[in-house]
């Protein structure tokens, strides 16, 4: 069975609500791959990863730092 058929099979087995949530990703994926052509697999990996774990965080406000937090300095 082909990889297409495995993800229509088990889409077909969730509610409705999920298959909308499966479709949104597959749109996801489709809009980045658009956007963006990586130079390797190990590169797209690696981007998708970290746009997944900071997806949601773009509207959060983030701490103003200074030297005068650092514990410790390397020269």
């Amino acid at each position: 069975m082909t990889t297409i058929e495995n993800i229509h099979r088990y889409a077909q087995m969730l509610p409705d609500p999920l298959q909308q949530e499966v479709l949104d990703f597959v749109k996801y994926l489709l809009f980045k791959r658009e956007q963006y052509v990586p130079q390797n697999d190990e590169e797209e990996w690696s981007n998708l990863s970290l746009s997944l774990a900071l997806r949601g965080m773009e509207d959060e406000e983030m701490p103003d730092y200074t030297t005068e937090d650092l514990q410790e300095i390397f020269s």
